[in-house]
Order: C-alpha cells, then structure tokens, then sequence
C-alpha cells in the first residue's frame, strides 16, 4: 500500500509544520507521500521542509477544511489517506506499519481515527474520543464517527461516502463522510495505538464556532438521516446544547446557526438506510445523539 499524508497549512505555522511533516517523511519501512495543500497562502510562500515526496499547492484563498482536504485526497496517489493538522504530528515512526497492517487485515475497514495526546501532558480531551463513553481514551473501539486531522481512511471509503462535504467549511464534515461510508458498508474504528500529538486547544476559539456547530449540525441530519430520525437528533442536541451552554453569548449565535441551517440548502439529500442506523445503535452510538 501506499500511503498519502494530506496536510493543510495556511502559512502561519512554520516551525510546528516543520514537525508535522518530518514526523510523517520519517516513518520507517512504507512508501509515503505527502499532499502539502497551502489553503489561502500568499503566493510566495514555501515550506520549511523540501523533500521529493512532498508534493506542494497552493491555493489563492481559504476554501475551507472539507475543501482543501478534497483537494488534497484528488491529488493523492496512494491507497491509503491520512489526514495530518499542520501543528500535529506522530510520536511514533512505527505508525505507518501499524495502518498498513490494519487496512490489509480487515478488506471492510473503511476508517481509522487516532488518539490526540497533548505534548505536554496534559489531560486527554472528551471530545477527541469520538464516541459517548469517551472517559478512557486508551480502549480502542468501533465508532461511528472520526476527528478530521488525526486520522486515516481507504481510499475506496472516501469515494464511497461521497468525499466531505465542501460547504460546510469546517465542524461535522467527518461525521457526513462517515455516517455515508457506513452507509456504504465500511466499518470506523478508534485506535488507541495510532497516537498524534496536538497542543491542547478549545474549538470555541474560532469566532464563528457556534454559528458553524448549529448550522452544520442541522445540514447534517437533513442530509443523511431518515426525517423521522433526524427530528429526533436535532431535537435531543438542542436541549443538550441549551442544558450545556447556559451563557446568552454562546446560545444566541448557536439558534442563529440553527435556524440558518433550517432555511439555508444543505446539499444533496442522501439518507442512510435504517439497517445502517441499526448498525450505528450496536457500535454505541445511535444516530440520535
């Protein structure tokens, strides 16, 4: 198998890129490549890393995660996707085996999602374990979902699930391509052993994060989900949202992200089948919560 590391950048993180990238050249015993897509660079930027395998574009403007991380799968050679944050990296040179050895060893393995550890050692983050029972990140498990910049995918899943969809900019792309590659027959798995490490960060951070989070979470439903379901999910995440939030601060743009998503085109309507939703119900997680 060959594998190709996808990794984003907008330019502003030089040394920690610099990491990402040697951390992904430096794995032992596979073929590798690396996408390198600059997304919104200006036009004379270059990568602190110049190596034959790192195949490097640059795109005019920021198009976005689901969009820039398509471009860079389109561009991709190998069997093997892995998605790779630019201020992430792997602290294992071993890891690259580990996924071929998984991939070859289960033919309906579609996705793999990674274990985020913070360098410093601080304590794991809930929401980088994507499923309910998320108290003790060292137990592998099959999941329903994967995080996007620590991870790696079958080529052949990707397409299956339709690639991620570029309208959402970023938050819940993942979870559109993987309820779609269950859809389709591929299983999602969360490796404990697969380890990348991340500076310890909140998601609130970016200034449209709840307009996205409640937008995005009802193109979601609308998109893949069976109506009577799909009522049923975004009725449960918005009483848990207003039980979570509380602060008129964050509930206020996160209704106006709801309702947006409400009166807005979320994009093809694909819903999965209710033998999927099944199966999602018996992985832990029903496509309710």
């Amino acid at each position: 198998m060959t594998l190709s590391f996808v990794v984003l950048t907008m330019g502003n993180r030089p040394v920690e890129l610099d990491r990402s990238l040697r951390s992904a050249l430096d794995q032992k015993g596979v073929d590798a490549e690396i996408v390198l897509v600059g997304n919104g660079v200006p036009g004379d930027w270059e990568p602190p890393v110049a190596d034959p395998r790192v195949r490097v574009f640059r795109l005019p403007e920021n198009l976005g995660v689901p969009a820039g991380r398509n471009f860079g799968v389109a561009e991709a050679k190998g069997d093997i996707v892995v998605f790779l944050d630019d201020d992430g990296y792997y602290p294992s040179l071993d890891l690259g085996r580990r996924l071929e050895t998984m991939f070859a060893a289960d033919p309906k393995l579609g996705i793999v999602s990674f274990q985020v550890r913070d360098p410093e050692g601080g304590p794991a983050q809930r929401r980088h374990v994507p499923r309910l029972r998320a108290g003790d990140p060292d137990r592998s498990s099959e999941v329903t979902t994967f995080l996007g910049g620590a991870s790696a995918m079958r080529r052949s899943a990707f397409d299956a699930g339709g690639g991620l969809p570029e309208n959402f900019f970023f938050a819940h792309e993942e979870t559109d391509l993987a309820w779609q590659a269950i859809n389709a027959g591929y299983k999602i798995v969360y490796d404990a052993e697969s380890v990348m490490c991340h500076p310890a960060t909140l998601p609130t951070r970016h200034a449209s994060f709840y307009r996205y989070n409640a937008r995005n979470r009802v193109w979601l439903a609308k998109r893949n989900l069976p109506w009577p379901i799909a009522i049923t999910y975004l009725a449960v995440w918005a009483t848990m949202t207003v039980l979570r939030e509380r602060s008129p601060e964050a509930l206020k743009p996160w209704f106006r992200g709801f309702a947006e998503g409400w009166q807005t085109n979320a994009g093809p309507r694909r819903p999965i089948s209710w033998r999927t939703a099944w199966r999602m119900t018996r992985a832990g997680r029903p496509p309710i919560i």
